[in-house]
């Protein structure tokens, strides 16, 4: 039995099938979010796309196993079922936030080894890029302060939280995320090969938009970075503008074997 199968079904969601797609998106959800942040996006990026969430330890039906609380970890841990072979379409990835560093590390990892598993192109959402570090500490703050750390960032995450029983459920994979986003180093290397694509509200209070386009200078290929209206969870709240975004980046890649 290929141990890589089991471990894929934990780790991702496939809400809409979609094997006739020409590309796989891997999608890495925000500190504390999980994979179904994700659920709508599936119908609507199909068929340009086949959406596998990222479904991280310690939270819904994973909540059992403990949490990984580095994006080292986290890395160490997907890259082996990414080049696993089984599944040679092209593959793309987006990472929002947190899931924007992961889906970066994720991307150098892969292009280092090479081969089919080299993503062709990569979308990092509403995370500045590394060499704006701030040296954030919320992940060692009492529940109250991370609670409003996420009254801060805004979307209806805090709203949930202030339920003390599902609070006690979330907060330890909160705690671990921001764990992993905070302690996060950037080891300097080579750039992305493959286009990179920025994006960000125009309001978000943890990433500017000098800051999101900051990731310039760690792609050698394209780079494309897109604005839109909205705070940390802008994707949310223009989720149609940004699939559609998706939807003509993706639309837009070579064909493999046809010389497209």
């Amino acid at each position: 039995m290929d141990h890589h199968v089991d471990e894929r079904d934990l780790w991702f969601r496939r809400f809409d099938p979609a094997p006739d797609s020409p590309t796989r998106l891997v999608c890495f959800p925000h500190a504390g979010g999980s994979a179904s942040a994700y659920h709508t996006w599936s119908a609507a990026l199909a068929p340009t796309a086949e959406v596998f969430a990222v479904q991280y330890p310690g939270r819904q039906d994973r909540r059992n196993e403990p949490c990984v609380d580095s994006v080292p970890g986290l890395v160490d841990r997907l890259v082996p079922l990414l080049s696993a072979p089984g599944d040679d379409r092209p593959l793309a990835l987006f990472g929002h936030s947190m899931g924007a560093s992961l889906a970066y590390e994720v991307a150098r990892r892969l292009q280092e080894l090479g081969g089919a598993a080299e993503p062709v192109i990569v979308f990092l959402s509403g995370r500045r890029a590394p060499h704006f570090e701030r040296g954030e500490t919320v992940h060692l703050r009492d529940d109250e302060g991370i609670l409003r750390e996420l009254d801060l960032l805004g979307g209806s995450v805090g709203d949930a939280l202030r339920d003390p029983e599902i609070l006690q459920m979330v907060m330890p994979a909160l705690r671990s995320d921001y764990r992993a986003a905070e302690t996060y180093v950037h080891v300097p290397g080579p750039p992305l090969r493959s286009p990179v694509v920025a994006l960000t509200g125009d309001r978000d209070p943890r990433a500017s938009v000098r800051e999101v386009e900051g990731w310039r200078k760690y792609a050698d290929g394209p780079f494309f970075l897109h604005v839109f209206e909205g705070g940390h969870f802008y994707l949310n709240d223009r989720a149609e503008a940004v699939q559609e975004t998706l939807r003509r980046h993706l639309g837009a890649l070579p064909v493999p074997g046809t010389g497209a």
